[in-house]
């Protein structure tokens, strides 16, 4: 389900969260979409090699969950992203379970725009990514 906050519905501090599990199928179609064949994410004897358990998935994937969290769960339908940072933190293997947590960190009444703090824990509670996002808001209506 879309949520549809408009920008005087959310207050700082407010929260929403969703999880999603990284699957083989997943990798292959972010493969396909960018063409990126870097062994790291598709060869397990390469990866093993270079200190990881196996193929990691591409961090941009990862990265890309957070269009979710604008367009579906903070604010969701009226957003516009405008700007996104991101930093990874622990790479994220198939088969693992990610929640991304949202939280609204500041308002600018004056634009309509607020920033969110997004904070990617794995199943084993360990945090894969944290970043921050500027969202402005589609006029009322």
């Amino acid at each position: 389900m879309m949520n549809t906050y408009e920008y005087e519905d959310l207050e700082i501090g407010h929260k929403e969260e969703f999880s999603v599990t990284v699957t083989e199928d997943m990798l292959e179609r972010f493969r396909e979409i960018t063409g990126d064949m870097n062994p790291f994410h598709r060869d397990d004897d390469f990866a093993v090699k270079h200190g990881f358990r196996s193929h990691a998935a591409f961090g941009m994937l990862t990265a890309s969950f957070l269009s979710t969290m604008a367009g579906m769960y903070l604010p969701g339908e009226k957003s516009i992203i405008q700007n996104t940072e991101v930093k990874f933190m622990q790479p994220v293997y198939p088969g693992d379970r990610l929640t991304f947590c949202g939280e609204v960190a500041e308002k600018n009444d004056a634009y309509r725009v607020i920033r969110i703090k997004v904070s990617v824990k794995n199943d084993a509670g360990k945090k894969v990514l944290r970043g921050s996002m500027q969202i402005g808001f589609l006029a009322k209506g």
